[in-house]
């Protein structure tokens, strides 16, 4: 007889030490080429920036729980390699979520979130890719930069260490979700944002809109990007 499948929840997940483990090494592969923070925070944060958002478009409860789940654990497949991170990143939680015997259907949510939301590949194909897309998205802040003395050498650096400020909100008088930036302008300029971001602020429209909303990206008080 099978085993009946198990209702997880976000604490399930964030508890579980295999899923963890590879976390941590995903983002210490991270570390090793050089790039920005991947870890618990970056996780953390996207989770929870995501399920506030469709908490705010009041989509079920559940669909907030596995948003969350999907946030948590959506740059797991750096453990294997940067490239088509997020394809086996799909795979792994695939694995790891049905061996703890969940729901095929809720797997399947998941994975498609995670295997959709790298700009380079990704789409909003649901209300959980959309709100994955624009959490991960957004998450540009100063400490991600592993070590500020490399901040002028590399601009990925230099744009994530100029954030001093990221406020991340829906307007429920106007359905618009905006991404509001304080930067340095000592660090990076708004035209070397645009540089490495463009890419990724137009993904974030297209969530929006997957979402039915409008999209803003306002920098040092200015509306940047609609």
């Amino acid at each position: 007889m099978e085993n009946a499948n198990r209702v997880l929840c976000f604490e399930d997940i964030r508890k579980n030490d295999a899923i963890n483990t590879y976390i941590a090494q995903a983002d210490a592969c991270m570390g090793a080429i050089g790039y920005t923070e991947h870890g618990f925070r970056h996780t953390t944060l996207t989770a929870m920036r995501a399920a506030e958002l469709l908490g705010d478009l009041n989509y079920p409860e559940r669909t907030i729980e596995l948003t969350k789940i999907a946030g948590y654990m959506h740059d797991i497949g750096n453990v294997v390699n940067r490239a088509d991170h997020a394809q086996s990143g799909a795979i792994l939680a695939f694995h790891l979520l049905s061996g703890l015997n969940m729901d095929a259907g809720e797997v399947a949510q998941i994975i498609s979130a995670i295997g959709n939301h790298d700009e380079g590949t990704g789409a909003p194909v649901s209300p959980l890719a959309a709100a994955l897309i624009m959490a991960d998205k957004s998450d540009v802040r100063r400490n991600r930069v592993r070590d500020a003395k490399i901040a002028d050498d590399d601009i990925h650096d230099r744009v994530n260490y100029s954030v001093v400020k990221n406020e991340f909100r829906l307007n429920p008088e106007t359905n618009t979700i905006e991404l509001s930036l304080t930067i340095d302008l000592t660090y990076c300029s708004v035209m070397e944002y645009f540089t490495i971001f463009l890419v990724r602020m137009q993904m974030c429209k297209k969530a929006a809109a997957a979402l039915g909303c409008q999209f803003k990206l306002v920098i040092n008080d200015s509306v940047m990007y609609s």
